[in-house]
């Protein structure tokens, strides 16, 4: 008998196949579990603060071999200082035990923290036996960290679905095969295989249980930062997750291709550092970007929403495929800017190298003038803001996730400028509509101003990110203005919203 598996009285088919866990809508049997969840946890007193500070949790539900239909709950991390409790799997590795190798050692570093700490107060007056002492003690700290960081990921043996095992390290060497990549990642980030997907699979692994779907949800407040609404279901973190369900699920049969991530959108980066990336809701092929304004230099074109502006990893068409093969002739980079995907709106495009290089200076210079229409899903308090403030500006300094791309949060210290003025057109209907106008050019900025606690708080309608998912992104840029590449005469464009 398994002691965390919950049984579940169904009340919709199992799917097929195993959902991506990083893209998915909840099956309603996960639906099911997360609800029962939710009202078990609400019920533990001792649980209430880190819950109400925000955590996300995550359920798998399964099928034992008797026939029996149930699922399996998990919570990152820890919950309450521990990771033990009876409702919830156990982790992957228990790090938490106080006789065990890993609390030993790092209340040794953490002694030997305590003395750094006292010579460097004293820097000014050490003797230089001191000072030697302080070098050798911040060497032996480096040491002891590093290998304590290898022993514990060591002890991370993680299972697949065929009974195979790998520990972390090997996992994270694999995945990032080329010696570029393991460069770059030559080790897991800290907490990695403690998110709840890893924690889910591996015990229903143990136990010999079907997996038939995942999900994950956040419960709480959302964290400094970064956009989380409570009750709303994410996909599993990109950063720490990707390379452990990659491998956790060989063996599995999942929804796409067969493999983990399959479907979960791919990403590339702009000149202006621009990310996009492509989602579920991809270009269906067939359509021209419809082209507004067209001279020999350079054409204007309205992008449908759903399509790339770059080739992706997908080989989905994009507007620079599908205007290469409309304009074989053209030499050099054609796209000055982009926009996300799921946007539609109005784009400049160059067909000689001169009017690239033009245009990509204005843009570097600010003096490209875009304005965007957008329908938001307006909380409360947005909806407060929106009417006593119709129109502001929003300046909230962002930076992308690393481990959770493409996703970005609010950074004071470390992000970029990013400035939005706002201006609301209409309140008529559920979802209010505005004006957007980006004099900064940040990935997903209007996206995170319109969303996030201290912007507008009310998420772009259709915005899977950053609030919740629709039949489109409501978002289109109307208007473009710029200077004619070749000869300085002032232009401008405007392409009414299709919503």
């Amino acid at each position: 008998m398994t002691t965390h598996f919950h049984p579940l009285q169904a009340t919709a088919a199992p799917p097929e196949q195993f959902n991506d866990p990083f893209d998915y809508e909840p099956h309603p049997l996960c639906a099911m579990a997360a609800r029962q969840v939710s009202i078990y946890i609400n019920k533990v007193e001792a649980w209430q603060t880190d819950l109400t500070a925000g955590k996300m949790l995550g359920v798998l539900v399964c099928r034992r071999a008797d026939g029996q239909l149930g699922f399996l709950a998990a919570y990152s991390g820890l919950l309450a200082g521990r990771n033990d409790w009876d409702y919830f799997v156990p982790p992957v590795f228990d790090a938490q035990q106080p006789d065990g190798h890993f609390k030993t050692t790092e209340r040794a570093i953490s002694a030997i923290n305590a003395e750094v700490r006292m010579l460097t107060e004293q820097a000014a007056t050490l003797l230089p036996g001191e000072k030697e002492r302080l070098l050798a003690l911040k060497r032996q700290r480096k040491l002891m960290s590093e290998e304590l960081q290898l022993w514990l990921f060591r002890q991370y043996r993680v299972l697949n679905a065929r009974g195979e095992v790998k520990d972390l390290v090997d996992i994270w060497r694999d995945f990032h095969s080329s010696e570029k990549l393991r460069a770059k990642f030559p080790l897991p980030p800290g907490g990695t295989g403690d998110c709840c997907a890893p924690k889910l699979l591996q015990y229903a692994y143990r136990q010999h249980l079907r997996p038939l779907c995942i999900a994950e949800f956040w419960q709480g407040a959302s964290p400094k930062g970064e956009i989380r609404h409570h009750g709303q279901f994410y996909p599993a973190c990109r950063g720490k997750c990707k390379p452990v369900l990659t491998w956790m699920l060989q063996g599995l049969e999942v929804e796409g291709t067969g493999e983990a991530g399959a479907s979960g959108g791919s990403e590339t980066t702009g000149a202006n550092g621009t990310a996009e990336t492509s989602g579920t809701a991809g270009y269906c092929g067939g359509e021209w970007p419809p082209v507004v304004y067209r001279e020999s230099s350079f054409l204007v074109i309205n992008k449908p929403a759903g399509m790339l502006s770059v080739p992706g990893r997908t080989g989905q068409p994009s507007v620079e495929s599908l205007l290469r093969l409309r304009y074989p002739g053209t030499e050099g980079p054609m796209m000055v800017h982009r926009l996300d995907m799921e946007t539609s709106g109005l784009m400049v495009v160059a067909l000689t190298p001169e009017a690239y290089h033009a245009l990509q200076r204005q843009f570097l210079a600010r003096t490209v003038k875009k304005r965007y229409v957008a329908l938001l899903k307006p909380s409360p308090s947005g909806m407060l803001l929106l009417s006593s403030n119709p129109r502001g500006r929003i300046s909230l300094p962002l930076r992308p996730d690393p481990l959770d791309r493409p996703r970005q949060v609010v950074d004071p210290a470390g992000g970029k400028e990013a400035v939005t003025l706002y201006e609301v057109l209409s309140t008529e209907g559920p979802y209010p509509r505005l004006a957007l106008t980006p004099l900064t050019g940040r990935t997903h900025q209007l996206r995170m101003h319109c969303a996030y606690s201290e912007g507008l708080d009310s998420p772009i309608l259709g915005d899977a990110l950053y609030g919740q998912k629709a039949d489109r992104l409501y978002l289109h840029a109307e208007y473009l203005a710029f200077s004619h590449p070749l000869t300085g005469e002032p232009l401008a464009f405007n392409a009414p919203a299709p919503f």
